[in-house]
């Protein structure tokens, strides 16, 4: 987490009208003055034959320092290595119907 000039971590404001995004990947990255741009993708699928053709398209894009992105990029990879030596073999393959 960013610290504030006293050494102390900034607050979190939680904002409950922030939206949620969903990706199914990404279409590519570009470095520009030091930030780093994330182009966000989803698959949709054009209903209009059958069957449709599939196509991605842009939902949203990320843009933040490079340095950033490399702490974030390292804390994403530690979080997932975390979670899958805590899950069990069995977990792993299990899904839940809702």
């Amino acid at each position: 987490m960013e610290k504030a000039p006293e050494g102390k971590p900034f607050p979190l404001i939680e904002d409950p009208s922030a939206p949620d995004i969903y990706a199914d990947g990404v279409a590519g990255w570009f470095l520009l003055n030091g930030n780093l741009r994330i182009t966000l993708v989803s698959t949709r699928v054009n209903h209009i034959s059958n069957p449709g053709p599939a196509s991605h398209a842009v939902v949203g894009r990320l843009i933040m320092s490079e340095v950033q992105a490399e702490i974030m990029a390292r804390g994403i990879i530690d979080f997932i290595e975390k979670q899958r030596a805590t899950q069990s073999p069995s977990s792993q393959s299990s899904f839940t119907v809702q």
